[in-house]
């Protein structure tokens, strides 16, 4: 089976000169993201690697497109490995670092053309494209548009062969993509390019293409209408291919239900829901195919084939994606890959402002949401809203999202909720680096042994719990990490604070503080208990304080490291 590869591409960039013509391809590839190598590129890319060729190996195995702006052969070298099945090869290009040439590399059957034309398009060149079949005819045969699936990719190469040897052809079904193509068209040719749903034999001398036209539909309350088998079975009993299945739509009862959700994910189709009467007519209302041919069967599935293909965005909903979202410290570099992926899947992107600044850059049909740092249940029950609208809503923190920031935020909005929507939504929960962690690395290893997390904020505990929680920790002979360690509103906490740890640990204990780690301006030092002064710490500082057994040696940039041993003596 062939067909275009939707997947976001991943533009690779090995040095800062290359930069200007990623962002301009970036602009132009929705969803497409730079990744740099280092040290070369640090801080400007939005995911960083050290190792290319074994970067590009799991990029390719994972299926993503990849652009890679630098000399052809590097690639090739570097993917030369993993080269077996051409027919599961992702799009992989090489572009000149100036963008004054596009080439095509691999993926003649995953839309690498076309990708490069798109490519070239932007850069206002002319792409270097050597497929015989696309140059003799204005398109690959192999390669039909989106809505179209190729029913046999070895039939087919006889098949682009023959024709290239001069037979004439003839079509039959509609294929639009191929009205003005320069083919040589013979309605009595022996060579024929069949457009059907409908399950064929493969043949010599055809090309079977299979337009993605027909809807499967469920009921709300039969379960065994459910299943991948029972669609499949359904497809088989009308004769229809199953490549030529669209989408897989649901009364808007049943979104949530993992039978469905595995059903569509086996099937690799897209889940759609619709409101209302569980009804096929009814759930189609929305759709602009202008008729479909209705077919039911006794498992329940009923089948609504359309002349054409079907759009699957504009039939129902999707099932809504609320997550939440961990931007780390600060970096691009320090952002998991998994909190990029969802920000570029994102429709609508919440939070505070300067966290949403921090997760860009953003395209131009991405809404942001940007509210004050304080309104953290309002931005919560805005996201669910969001997303019962079918929408896929990221909600960011910095740091990690579980550490005093929106994860609970939004499961509070969750469990005070009496809308039954809410339960419906994909709710997910991205990990980030979290400021403790950040700081411990600059630092060293402080946290290396036990230790606590404690926020020194009263806004939403009484100061009494955080005075006996110190006290607690600071009798344990914990590392504690401090979060919120002062502010205007509450200049005299740390103070308190220090006093009650001061009564259990020695002047001498060792103290990290680190100011926007991993943001620009970072700043890490490294001080005593006995030494330090409220006056060096404000609300961006994070504060650890060691444990009895935390030690400084000679190093790291600051001039020493500062650790906490395994070993701990009683």
């Amino acid at each position: 089976m062939a067909g275009m590869n939707t997947t976001p591409p991943v533009l690779v960039v090995l040095g800062r000169s290359a930069l200007p013509v990623a962002r301009r391809i970036k602009n132009a590839c929705p969803g497409a993201s730079i990744h740099g190598l280092l040290p070369r590129v640090e801080g400007e890319a939005d995911i960083a690697f050290t190792q290319l060729g074994e970067h590009l190996q799991t990029l390719y195995a994972q299926g993503v497109p990849i652009i890679a702006l630098c000399a052809a052969g590097i690639v090739i070298r570097c993917l030369a490995p993993m080269l077996a099945n051409k027919g599961a090869e992702p799009p992989v290009l090489a572009v000149a670092e100036d963008g004054s040439a596009v080439v095509p590399l691999l993926g003649g059957l995953a839309g690498v053309n076309t990708l490069a034309r798109k490519i070239a398009q932007a850069l206002d060149v002319a792409p270097a494209i050597t497929t015989s079949g696309e140059l003799r005819f204005g398109t690959c045969l192999l390669d039909p548009p989106e809505g179209y699936v190729l029913a046999d990719l070895d039939q087919g190469k006889h098949f682009v062969s023959d024709l290239l040897a001069g037979e004439g052809v003839r079509i039959e079904g509609a294929a639009p993509w191929l009205d003005d193509a320069p083919i040589p068209k013979d309605e009595r040719a022996a060579l024929t390019i069949r457009v059907t749903p409908r399950a064929t034999e493969s043949r010599r001398g055809e090309l079977v293409i299979h337009p993605r036209s027909v809807v499967a539909c469920v009921p709300e309350t039969e379960t065994q209408a459910c299943s991948a088998a029972a669609i499949a079975e359904a497809m088989a009993a009308h004769g229809l291919a199953p490549d030529a299945l669209a989408a897989l739509l649901a009364p808007a009862s049943r979104m949530g239900d993992p039978l469905l959700e595995a059903a569509a994910s086996s099937l690799s189709i897209p889940l759609r829901f619709a409101d209302g009467v569980p009804n096929v007519a009814h759930m189609l209302a929305d759709s602009t195919t202008p008729r479909y041919e209705i077919r039911a069967h006794a498992s329940g599935v009923t089948l609504a084939v359309a002349p054409m293909p079907v759009a699957p965005s504009r039939i129902g909903r999707c099932r809504g994606r609320l997550s939440v979202v961990g931007l780390g410290p600060g970096s691009a570099g320090l952002m998991a890959p998994d909190a990029r992926a969802a920000l570029d899947a994102a429709t609508d992107i919440l939070g505070y402002e300067t966290y949403v600044k921090m997760a860009g850059p953003f395209r131009d049909e991405q809404r942001l949401h940007c509210t004050d740092n304080r309104e953290e249940l309002l931005r919560a029950r805005h996201a669910f809203e969001l997303a019962c609208e079918g929408r896929q809503v990221v909600v960011v923190s910095s740091g990690d999202p579980g550490v005093f920031a929106m994860a609970a935020a939004v499961f509070e909005a969750l469990d005070t909720s009496s809308d039954a929507r809410w339960k419906t939504v994909d709710l997910r929960i991205v990990p980030g680096i979290s400021a403790a962690m950040a700081t411990a690395a600059k630092a060293g290893a402080p946290l290396g042994h036990d230790f606590c997390v404690l926020s020194l904020s009263d806004n939403l505990k009484p100061w009494s719990i955080i005075e006996s929680r110190l006290r607690h920790a600071a009798e344990a002979d914990l590392v504690m990490a401090l979060y919120n360690p002062i502010s205007r509103a509450r200049p005299w906490q740390l103070d308190r604070a220090l006093e009650i740890v001061r009564e259990q640990r020695s002047p001498a204990t060792r103290v990290v503080l680190g100011r926007d780690i991993g943001r620009p301006g970072e700043a890490l030092t490294t001080t005593t208990l006995g030494e330090l002064q409220s006056a060096q710490v404000d609300m961006r500082t994070m504060v650890i304080v060691g444990s009895s057994t935390t030690r400084g040696i000679a190093g790291g940039a600051n001039g020493e490291w500062i650790y906490t041993p395994r070993w701990y003596e009683a």
